[in-house]
């Protein structure tokens, strides 16, 4: 599988990219440090971002403290990029 292949930056850059897809940002490059409020970013982004990074992945990333106290592109990579190593080191183990 290609995705189970993806790994530290490759990873990150297919998440910015469904992010920025997913999230409608058009017409800019967006960088870890940008603010999601500030990109327009908001609750239903968050589920279709959600939903295309499930479908991509095959992993089911909760909508969870951790995620709903992002308020950076960065931060919310951070939580989507440890539910998919978890879900992959799951994978490895059984």
């Amino acid at each position: 599988m290609a995705e189970g292949a993806e790994k530290g930056e490759d990873l990150r850059r297919s998440l910015l990219a469904i992010v920025a897809e997913e999230g409608m940002v058009k017409d800019r490059t967006i960088g870890v440090d940008d603010q999601l409020a500030d990109l327009g970013i908001e609750s239903a982004d968050f589920v279709m971002i959600l939903m295309a990074i499930e479908e991509k992945f095959g992993v089911y990333v909760p909508v969870d403290e951790s995620l709903t106290e992002a308020k950076t592109v960065g931060e919310l990579l951070d939580v989507v990029v440890a539910h998919i190593e978890e879900h992959r080191r799951q994978q490895v183990a059984s």
